[in-house]
């Protein structure tokens, strides 16, 4: 059942400026304990109305994020669930499978049906995300490839053969994504002409004893989020390939592989850790702002950004959300 903490409605993200007193200070307004294992990911829709989420226990729960309720929930049994993410349609939605075999699948949120298949990928996928501006997806996966797909076909629109397990994502204009390799290497690809091979590739300096597990634009396109399976964080241009900083300062101490976000402004950015707490960086900085205290007795492995309201979400096993503070 949903615990509300407080009363509270959700600032959009351009009435509140963020800061770091503010971020440092977010306030946790609702709390659900619906999942029995860990929650394995978070997605909004893009108007911000709506958020789901996906768990171990092989179930996907919805939210209203302007009442802060949960208002429906699907099982995926029989396939497993992790990775789910909305289309453009706030009734349906693509996710990863944990059992049976690497199939993406697209489901219909409204009565829990399946409308299509994606087969292709042979091991575990690391990666997936739709297209900000239309019904293109991509994944990526253990396999070592990173494959491009169309809602409407379950046939791949085209299959990237790298080196080494992959991570990717779409710039937030939906005509480039971005690749990850090798733990060291990113590649830009213009989505147009994605058979000729990355019109960009930058190396990095290769970080030791961690590999990436996640690779996100900025909202507003300037800057590349690398995250990995160790205490470790890279924001590198999104136009030049210079590394901008080094995000240390979080516990991880399993090397899991741990989501972070950024906020709406793209002034931030948020991670969990492995001792329940939040923690927040500048982006022009790179400097620490803020350690943010939670009643997370488990992993942090989920933190996201609502696209549109100033509210935070974060997960273990229990799912949190976070908003400013009132005399924000």
């Amino acid at each position: 059942m949903a615990a509300p903490v407080q009363n509270a409605t959700p600032a959009t993200a351009g009435t509140v400026k963020l800061t770091a007193d503010l971020v440092s200070r977010m306030v946790m307004v609702k709390s659900f304990s619906e999942n029995e294992q860990r929650i394995n990911s978070i997605d909004f829709t893009a108007d911000g109305q709506t958020m789901i989420t996906s768990s171990d226990d092989d179930s996907i729960v919805m939210y209203n994020c302007n009442l802060g309720t949960k208002t429906r929930a699907v099982n995926s049994k029989k396939y497993g669930v992790d990775l789910i993410r909305f289309t453009h349609n706030h009734n349906t939605g693509i996710h990863c499978s944990t059992k049976v075999d690497d199939t993406i699948r697209y489901l219909s949120l409204h009565d829990n049906k399946y409308i299509r298949y994606f087969p292709g990928h042979t091991k575990k996928v690391l990666t997936l995300c739709m297209s900000p501006q239309d019904d293109m997806f991509l994944s990526g996966s253990e396999d070592k490839t990173i494959r491009l797909w169309d809602l409407k076909s379950p046939n791949c629109q085209g299959v990237m053969q790298v080196t080494s397990r992959a991570v990717a994502a779409f710039d937030p204009d939906g005509l480039i994504f971005g690749a990850g390799v090798n733990s060291q290497s990113v590649k830009l690809y213009d989505l147009r002409s994605f058979d000729k091979g990355p019109f960009m590739t930058w190396q990095l300096e290769q970080e030791p004893n961690c590999d990436w597990t996640g690779m996100k634009f900025s909202p507003d396109g300037k800057h590349i989020l690398i995250t990995t399976d160790g205490e470790v964080m890279r924001v590198i241009d999104a136009f030049t390939g210079t590394q901008k900083h080094v995000l240390r300062g979080h516990v991880n101490a399993r090397r899991q592989p741990l989501e972070a976000a950024f906020t709406p402004d793209s002034q931030f950015v948020l991670c969990g850790s492995s001792n329940g707490i939040v923690n927040a960086w500048n982006v022009e900085s790179g400097q620490k702002n803020a350690d943010i205290q939670t009643d997370h007795t488990g992993l942090i492995q989920q933190v996201a950004f609502n696209p549109r309201f100033f509210i935070m979400a974060t997960a273990c096993t229990k799912l949190n959300l976070w908003i400013p503070p009132d005399d924000a």
